[in-house]
């Protein structure tokens, strides 16, 4: 499928969820279903657990995502360090530390 039909799937609405990208007819954001796959769902997975949903909407949110980003400039606010917004909180990490 290409990009622009995917990207038809993702929808923006202020009344829909405070703005934030939606899949179209739903009120899944984009960040929750990325959210889903970090923690570990596989496509599969998010397609069983929400009805009506195919592998080509979470592609598409994936998608969404990777364009957003794509236009995004990240730069380290100390030597050494970036800071990452995690829920609520901020973690600091290093860069090019291994675990």
């Amino acid at each position: 499928m290409e990009k622009e039909k995917l990207l038809e799937r993702i929808t923006m609405n202020p009344e829909v969820m405070v703005g934030k990208p939606v899949i179209r007819g739903t009120r899944l954001t984009v960040p929750h279903i990325v959210g889903l796959l970090a923690s570990g769902m596989t496509t599969n997975d998010i397609v069983q657990e929400y009805d009506g949903l195919t592998e080509n909407d979470i592609r598409a949110c994936l998608l969404f995502a990777t364009e957003a980003l794509e236009d995004s400039t990240f730069m380290p606010l100390a030597s050494g360090q970036v800071k990452c917004g995690i829920g609520q909180s901020m973690k600091a990490i290093h860069v090019g530390a291994t675990q």
